[in-house]
């Protein structure tokens, strides 16, 4: 089996792509030929920690790690004979430290004994996993991972709460089976270009999918119900609006939602999105090129929590779309409408007078909004950070000056293609202190 609790001799999860003799040439052979002493295969594993959490990384890696290997060897050859004053440190010590490992260097450290192979599968470290790279075994790693995972909770693994494998071009629908049968506590989803995954196995970890054997060993806490709150379909391009009812329906605490270039959905689909998830607090439809106006006339019923919005490249919105917005959507701090050719000074004073709080724009290809809704923009939203104006062709200095003497904080602004003489980039510099300005004046450095 690819998995046993029983010895430390087990595969570590790192064996998720295929032998790659030609990469070790300096190993002697070992006579298990599909796994290595120490590193199983090319496949090696990262971890990145924050204040509160590890987050496991797995990906593909063509490069061994004599180093660590020679390292690895030495502390068993310690071991082997009389203690050593590491072994006196307490557990909690060493949770510290395995925090803070890459997650190959993690699996090292389970074969040096078997304390250090207990520390090393504690919980803690394994609340979030993230799988990457196109020639990784997603699928087998999930399975691996899970397995060893669910050992102190038979057919239930709950302490993962992150999955995050956007890009892993050979993840199928039979990785995402697994989740969906054995972890429900998972609150975040990344499955962004993953071409493999079809909407059915999206629905099956969205939906009440836990097999009844894992539901009967739950505790009375844990429903059924898996409750993602943060969920990325980026490119996956089968998505339609049916497929949003059933994810909307079943995943009604969901908070982000990313769903760029999901070139089937509709003002449909955003209907249902807004009437089983009240709590959206950002959402991407970019790209989207059905959605219109009707489409952020739904948005706008989620109202003062939605902080985050962008409908770039949606050719069919207009200021009536952003009026619906800019209305009930008070609390909005970032707008992306970047190539939205309906937009028009009118939207841009919509916005202004009732978006005070923005601190994000990006209205970059809009030829139709000029130096007059810039204007107003800066003199309503004082608080601004990030302005992109990219090849609006209609902004001169002008409204560039206007916008430099009152949003003082800003921090990045983007005049690519602008006409953006030499003397208002100088005076932009001189009054946004620290601001970064993206430009293609050559004059200008």
């Amino acid at each position: 089996s690819d998995l046993s609790f029983q010895t430390l001799s087990i595969p570590s999860p790192a064996l998720i792509l295929p032998p790659q003799p030609h990469l070790y040439p300096h190993f002697s052979p070992h006579p298990h030929p599909h796994i290595h002493p120490l590193f199983p295969t090319s496949a090696s594993f990262n971890s990145a920690t924050s204040s509160c959490k590890t987050v496991a990384m797995v990906h593909a890696d063509a490069h061994p790690f004599s180093s660590t290997f020679s390292r690895l060897h030495a502390t068993r050859d310690h071991h082997q004979g009389t203690s050593v004053p590491i072994d006196l440190l307490p557990d909690h010590i060493f949770l510290d430290i395995f925090a803070r490992l890459p997650t190959n260097q993690l699996c090292c450290c389970a074969r040096v004994c078997r304390r250090w192979y207990n520390l090393a599968w504690a919980p803690r470290l394994w609340q979030s996993i993230r799988l990457t790279g196109d020639l990784l075994h997603a699928d087998r790693a999930l399975r691996v991972l899970t397995q060893r995972l669910c050992k102190d909770t038979p057919n239930v693994c709950l302490m993962l709460e992150t999955l995050v494998a956007s890009g892993c071009r050979r993840l199928t629908d039979r990785g995402l089976h697994t989740v969906a049968q054995c972890c429900p506590e998972l609150r975040c989803l990344e499955v962004a270009g993953c071409y493999n995954v079809s909407n059915e196995a999206v629905f099956e970890v969205t939906c009440i999918s836990l097999t009844r054997e894992v539901s009967l060993k739950l505790s009375p806490m844990h429903g059924q119900q898996i409750s993602i709150r943060y969920l990325d379909m980026t490119d996956c391009f089968a998505l339609e609006d049916e497929g949003l009812h059933t994810i909307a329906a079943n995943c009604t605490q969901l908070t982000h939602l990313y769903l760029r270039r999901c070139v089937r959905l509709t003002d449909e689909g955003l209907r249902y999105l807004v009437i089983y998830c009240p709590a959206v607090r950002e959402l991407s439809v970019s790209d989207c090129h059905y959605v219109s106006d009707v489409g952020l006339r739904e948005i706008a019923k989620l109202e003062g929590r939605l902080r985050y919005l962008s409908v770039a490249h949606c050719g069919r919105i207009t200021d009536v779309g952003v009026r619906y917005v800019a209305k009930y959507c008070s609390r909005l701090r970032y707008l992306n409408a970047r190539g939205c050719e309906g937009l028009t000074d009118h939207g841009l004073e919509y916005l202004a007078k009732s978006c005070p709080k923005l601190k994000s724009l990006d209205i970059g290809k809009c030829p139709l909004v000029s130096d007059a809704g810039l204007e107003l923009l800066a003199l309503n939203c004082f608080n601004l950070k990030r302005l992109s104006l990219k090849s609006c062709e209609s902004i001169t200095g002008r409204g560039l000056q206007v916008v430099a003497a009152n949003c003082f904080d800003l921090q990045l602004l983007n005049v690519q293609d602008c006409d953006a003489p030499l003397e208002v980039l100088c005076f932009v510099k001189r009054h946004c202190k620290g601001c970064i300005i993206e430009h293609t004046n050559p004059a200008f450095f």
